[in-house]
This record gives C-alpha cells, sequence and structure tokens, in this order.
C-alpha cells in the first residue's frame, strides 16, 4: 500500500513539474512578443528585432561665437566613434575585399598595420561580434573617407560601417584669445550648472532645441541605431562686439609688458566711444609656474582702489559746482597732511605755485587739499556729485560678476575725517576698471554715459533674431563746458604732463596716468618696500575726435609702478596699431582729386606683369616688344 501511494507521488511531481515548465516557456514567449510590437523599433534584420530598444535625446550643435566681423571666437567641432558590424556582409564581398579595406583603414588611421586590422576583423566576424571599434574621435572629413572605401561605400547594412556615434566639442581657435570673457557652460558635481562669460550668458540661444534618436541595447550597452524621430535644431550663433585684430593686438601688447615688468596680472579694455560696443577685453594672470593665462575676468569682476585715474571724477565735481576754475591757483607744496595721516606727490618738494589744470597735468595729490577746502562744510554734495555722474551704479553688462562700485558716505561707519581727501584722489573708493573706462569713455563722448555692451546681435542661419543697438544710461554726465574743461586737462597730461612720455607720432591722444597702493594677498597694506603697486593709464584717441577709449592696468609690476611708464606704453602701442590698421582714421590718397578719363601711366616693369594687371582691369593695351622687360607710355587711341 505503501508502495502505491509512493508511485503517485512521483507521477504528480513529474506532471506539476511539467506543467510549470510550460508556463514558463509560455510567458516567455508572451513577454518576448509585447517587447517587439512596437513599430517604431522596428529594425532590419530578425536578431534586431529581439533586442530592447529606447528613445534618447540628441544633442543639437551648439552656436558659434563670433567676432564683430563674423570671425569664429568659439565654435563646435564633432567627432565620430567609429564601429564596424563584420556580420552583415556577404561572404563573397568580404573575402574578396578585405584586405583592400585594411590597407585603406591604414592609411587613414594609422596606429595599426594592414594586417592587425584584418586579424581584428576576421576575429570579430568569426566570433558574431557587432560593434568593433575601429577609432574614437574620428573627424568629420575622416568620416566622409570612410563611405569610399572597399566594402563601407555598400552602407550600413551590407558594408557593416557604423559612423553615427557623434561627439560634438567646444572649441576655441584662438586659444587663450579672451578665454574667461568668451566662457563656458559646466555642470558641477552637485548637479549646479555654472554659467561664464558670453557662453552663460546667452546660453539659451547658443543651446538649440534637441532631437530624439533609437538606441538599441546589445552586450556592450546602448548604442544609436537610428532612425531619427526629430532632427535637433542647431543654435544661434552670438555675434559680439568685438573684433579680433584689435583683441590680438591688445592680448600680445599686454602679454609682452606683464612679461617685462615681471608683474602680478593686468587688464586691456577698448570701447567704441559712440556705441559703448566692447572692442577688445584682455585678462592675464600669472600662475604658480611664472606662466600669463585668462583664469579670471579682472576687467568686469575685480573693483580696486583707481588712485590718481579718479582725479577726473573729482575735478569734474569742482567745476559742476563751481568751486574752482582751471586757472586758480593753488600751492602744490608736495606733502598734505590730514590729522596723524599725510599724502605726498610722487615729485619731491612737490610743484609750488601751480593752476588746477597744471595740478591735474602733474597729477599733483593737491587735490586731497582742494577737495577737503571745498566740500569740507558738506562733504554728503561731493559725494552726491559723484554719484549724479553714474559713479555709484552699476554698468548692467550682460555678463555675471560685475561687483557694486564702493564709495562711502558720510556716518557710514567706514566714513572718517581722511575720507574726504583720500576720496579726491582715488583711495576709499573702488571701481573696476570697466566702470573707470565707461566713466572716461562718457567724457569724450560729449558727456553722454553708454552701456558697455559685448553683443551686437544674435543670427541663426544668416538670418538676423535679435539685436543689441547702442542704450545710452546718462544723456548727460554733466554740462557742456565741464566737458570742454576736461577733454582740455585730458589732453595737457599727454602734452605737457605726466604722460609727456607717450606722444604719439601719428595722432594725438587724451588720458590719465594712475598710480595706487593695493592690498596685497594677506589684504593689508605693506610696509615701506613691501608695497604693492597698481598702475594704469586711461584715455581715448584721436584726442579731437575721439573713436576709442582704452583702459590699461597692471597689477604689482615688479621694475616699475608708474602709470606712465608701464601701463601708458601699452596704450601707445595698442592705439598706433590700431590706428595704423584702420581706414576710418585715414584719407584716400585719391581724396578730392579730380574725375578724368585719362588712365594714370603704369611704371615700367616686367611684361607678363603689367598684361595681367591690364587684363583683370579691362584695360586696352598694345604690345610692341617681345622683351621680358617693358617701357610703358600712354598714348590716344588713333
Amino acid at each position: 500500500m505503501n508502495e502505491k501511494k509512493d508511485i503517485y507521488w512521483r507521477a504528480y511531481l513529474i506532471y506539476f513539474g511539467f506543467v510549470i515548465l510550460m508556463l514558463i516557456v509560455f510567458i516567455k514567449t508572451v513577454a518576448i512578443q509585447i517587447d517587439d510590437s512596437s513599430p517604431i523599433f522596428t529594425t532590419s534584420t530578425a536578431e534586431n528585432k529581439k533586442l530592447p530598444t529606447r528613445l534618447v535625446k540628441k544633442t543639437p550643435r551648439r552656436g558659434q561665437i563670433l567676432d564683430a566681423n563674423y570671425n569664429p571666437l568659439v565654435t563646435s567641432v564633432s567627432f565620430y566613434d567609429i564601429h564596424m558590424d563584420p556580420t552583415v556582409i556577404k561572404e563573397k564581398l568580404f573575402n574578396k575585399e578585405i584586405s583592400n579595406l585594411c590597407k585603406e583603414l591604414a592609411q587613414l588611421f594609422p596606429e595599426k598595420t594592414a594586417h592587425q586590422y584584418e586579424v581584428f576583423i576576421k576575429k570579430g566576424r568569426k566570433a558574431k561580434k557587432r560593434y568593433l571599434l575601429l577609432k574614437k574621435k574620428a573627424s568629420n572629413i575622416e568620416r566622409k573617407k570612410l563611405h569610399l572605401m572597399p566594402i563601407f561605400k555598400e552602407g550600413r547594412f551590407k558594408g557593416g560601417l557604423i559612423d553615427n556615434e557623434e561627439t560634438i566639442f567646444r572649441k576655441r581657435p584662438h586659444g587663450e584669445l579672451m578665454k574667461r570673457t568668451l566662457g563656458y557652460v559646466k555642470t558641477q558635481s552637485n548637479g549646479n550648472i555654472k554659467k561664464i562669460g558670453i557662453e552663460g550668458a546667452f546660453a539659451d540661444y547658443l543651446r538649440g532645441e534637441e532631437g530624439e534618436e533609437v538606441e538599441q541595447k546589445i552586450s556592450t550597452g546602448w548604442k544609436k541605431i537610428g532612425p531619427i524621430i526629430k532632427e535637433p535644431i542647431e543654435g544661434a550663433s552670438i555675434v559680439t562686439t568685438i573684433d579680433k585684430e584689435i583683441q590680438e593686438v591688445a592680448h600680445n601688447e599686454l602679454l609682452r609688458q606683464l612679461k617685462n615688468q615681471e608683474a602680478k596680472n593686468g587688464c586691456v579694455i577698448v570701447m567704441d566711444v559712440n556705441t559703448g560696443y566692447i572692442k577688445a577685453i584682455v585678462n592675464l594672470l600669472r600662475d604658480d609656474n611664472g606662466n600669463y593665462n585668462e583664469s579670471y575676468n579682472i576687467a568686469i569682476g575685480r573693483k580696486e582702489s583707481p588712485g590718481s585715474t579718479f582725479k577726473l571724477a573729482s575735478l569734474m565735481a569742482l567745476l559742476e559746482d563751481k568751486k574752482v576754475t582751471l586757472n586758480d591757483i593753488v600751492n602744490a607744496k608736495g606733502t598734505y597732511r590730514f590729522y596723524k595721516a599725510k599724502m605726498t606727490d610722487s615729485h619731491h618738494g612737490g610743484y609750488g605755485m601751480i593752476t588746477i589744470q597744471q595740478a591735474f597735468e602733474k597729477s599733483s595729490n593737491v587735490f586731497t587739499e582742494i577737495v577737503n577746502n571745498a566740500y569740507k562744510e558738506n562733504p554728503q554734495n561731493y559725494v552726491d556729485r559723484l554719484k549724479s555722474f553714474g559713479l555709484a551704479d552699476t554698468l548692467g553688462i550682460s555678463l555675471k560678476g560685475e561687483p557694486t562700485p564702493t564709495i562711502y558716505e558720510p556716518g557710514s561707519e567706514n566714513w572718517s575725517g581722511l575720507s574726504l581727501p583720500w576720496m579726491a584722489v582715488g583711495y576709499e573708493v573702488q571701481q573696476t576698471p570697466l566702470q573707470t573706462l565707461s566713466f572716461y569713455n562718457g567724457v569724450a563722448n560729449d558727456g553722454v554715459l553708454m552701456k558697455p555692451q559685448f553683443v551686437k546681435e544674435i543670427i541663426r542661419e544668416n538670418e538676423v533674431i535679435k539685436t543689441y543697438p547702442p542704450i545710452i544710461l546718462k544723456s548727460r554726465i554733466c554740462s557742456e563746458n565741464t566737458i570742454i574743461d576736461l577733454k582740455k586737462c585730458l589732453e595737457g597730461v599727454v602734452q605737457r604732463g605726466t604722460g609727456s612720455a607717450l606722444k604719439s607720432a601719428y595722432f594725438d591722444i587724451a588720458g590719465k596716468t594712475g598710480t595706487a597702493v593695493v592690498l596685497n594677498d594677506d589684504r593689508r597694506y605693506g610696509a615701506p618696500g613691501e608695497k604693492k603697486y597698481q598702475a594704469s593709464f586711461v584715455g581715448y584717441f584721436p584726442a579731437k575726435k575721439p573713436k576709442y577709449t582704452c583702459i590699461v592696468v597692471v597689477s604689482a609690476p615688479n621694475k616699475n609702478i608708474y602709470g606712465a611708464t608701464v601701463s601708458g606704453t601699452v596704450f601707445t602701442a595698442i592705439a598706433n596699431k590700431v590706428y595704423a590698421a584702420s581706414l576710418k582714421f585715414h584719407t584716400p590718397v585719391n581724396a578730392g582729386a579730380k574725375k578724368t578719363n585719362r588712365l594714370p601711366v603704369s611704371k615700367d616693369g616686367y611684361k607678363d606683369d603689367l598684361i595681367n594687371v591690364y587684363k583683370l582691369l579691362n584695360i586696352p593695351y598694345q604690345s610692341t616688344t617681345n622683351g621680358e622687360w617693358v617701357k610703358t607710355d600712354s598714348r590716344a587711341k588713333k
């Protein structure tokens, strides 16, 4: 009896085990059918239908950043990972052309020999591998050459070439040139997106719109197989206000001087007077290896005491409030005491009895006494006048990082008995180089304060989608008479004052030198002999009809500290090269010439060259000699 029960249990166990196994097979079969049911993921082979697929985003090509003349400053470069599926190639074609294919692969990608390529591909084909890596980061030119090779020219499904895995890199064709201002967009480890410079400020335009394509999961992971469901829309291009030629001149001249002076850092900005468009901006900082690179945008992001360049604002306030005239006489005695502190002139012993204009031209610190005497009864009037010039406001530029200028006020915790005289000569105030330049640009522009701008338009496929016309921040920062007086003083600085060594041989320039003590790395002023200085020159050219303003700032020079010698020479070199290269400054050689039907007589010369020129200009000619070198004359046609 027990034996019968044991037989029954075994029979039941086998029966139910077989039923469970059949159920598992049935469920697996249904699951496979459901997974392959979507027609959008259907591919060309039966094996592909068994592999899972998914939709992924296709990154668009990011727009370019161009200079004002449409030269690329930042562009997107595509690279492609090249793979091969040797299993789709017919036996006859494979045996006939594989050697020829490998020879051409070795010529294009010499990392392997033709024999090595052949062994690698044959081994992959035998193992039925469908994704053999031939080359990472191939250029688009190399990619196009692959399509002309034996086997590969048969296409993806007959020749096995897989080249649709694109990686897009941002490239700056000019290296360090304007690197920090051009900027970048970077995803940080915490997930936040860091946006710097023009790349960051105009990221929404540069980004474009994502597309969609199909990926398939194979043994090595998810791979793109097509089709593209939605084509991505390429990003718009940003046309900056920068002139690459001026940018290169400014960069090279500043770099040369920083090396010569063994300086810590420096910056240059060149601005168009009438529009406020920035034509060049350079920021160079010395790294631990002694090399200079653009690691921080000093020009727009770092504020320091401007020193004597701020005397222009003090003189503007004095003239506007009718506290002085340019012909008033002052005693520039050389040392000026306020409580226990003193300020001295760089010229030992001072300059004696001089006019206000001469005091400005020689950059005398007698301005501490002039401003203190004029406003000591109500220093708020001086501060309010500075504010009326826009000196306490940010410029509202499109790039991030501009700090608010520092101007202390009576009654604040930072105000003291030294604040008023020290502010008069550029201490206890702080500005960025761009803020200082904008103020000087307002003077050059007859009192009209312009907003500095880095972008003039945005384009997509040669169509302008947005423009950035010049923006006036203040229609008049001071009276016309004050502007006339200030321009006279700025020209005098170069003609007779601290900038007299900066005279140009081609045109007049106007500007102001500045030398200021700046904080050391420990945020303190050094002891005598250990102080660090900032040398600057800011002005415009040509002096009579200004086209460009420019500021040059050099921090912690080791060989010289004065603005004229350190920064003024850079300013002059930039001005001269810009002037020489710009047609807008020069009168055409035929200006004012009377129209005539007579053609100019050419010089004697090489016959073939002369004939080529005549043909190019469509000028009729006759030749009466067979010699190589000829004489020419002009004769009326008979």
